[in-house]
């Protein structure tokens, strides 16, 4: 009787831990972020290109995590991206001379931004701009390139021959 009592409790348990595990990775996989308006503050960058950068990317100083992307959009007037991105507020030191670039975490990992502090005295202010941008690097037109410059090498070197 007690054993099976125990079972039933041990069975309960594991249950009730199962659940709450499902609940926090739940909480880990949605939109729920730890940067919220808060106890962050919001600055935008425009860029030429974005790569694949989706919402809820990282964004980092230094390989520091100190942020994520909020929103993407395109702007209506120049047709650039628009990435507004949320900091710790711990972060509000940021010179406003600061850049950001768009990289890819390992060779075909997500991409993330990479914010480089500049050297000016004023800071980045809540709805700050970052000025300074470097789009993403996208493989298929490295590739595209170094295939093309390949090619004009090899009919260069056909061409003297011929003369």
């Amino acid at each position: 009787m007690i054993a099976r009592r125990f079972l039933e409790f041990a069975v309960g348990l594991f249950m009730i831990l199962g659940v709450v595990a499902l609940v926090v990775l739940a909480f880990k996989a949605s939109s729920f972020s730890q940067y919220s308006q808060r106890n962050s503050y919001q600055v935008t960058a425009v860029f030429d290109h974005i790569g694949d950068l989706k919402i809820r990317a990282p964004v980092t100083i230094a390989g520091v995590r100190v942020g994520e992307v909020k929103k993407i959009m395109i702007d209506p007037v120049t047709f650039r991206a628009k990435v507004v991105m949320f900091l710790d507020k711990k972060q509000q030191n940021l010179p406003s001379d600061s850049s950001a670039s768009i990289l890819t975490a390992g060779l075909i990992g997500a991409n993330y931004i990479e914010i480089a502090p500049g050297f000016a005295d004023n800071l980045l202010k809540n709805d700050g701009l970052i000025e300074e941008t470097h789009p993403a690097v996208i493989l298929e037109r490295l590739i595209g390139q170094l295939v093309y410059n390949l090619k004009g090498d090899k009919e260069k070197d056909e061409n003297k021959k011929t003369k």
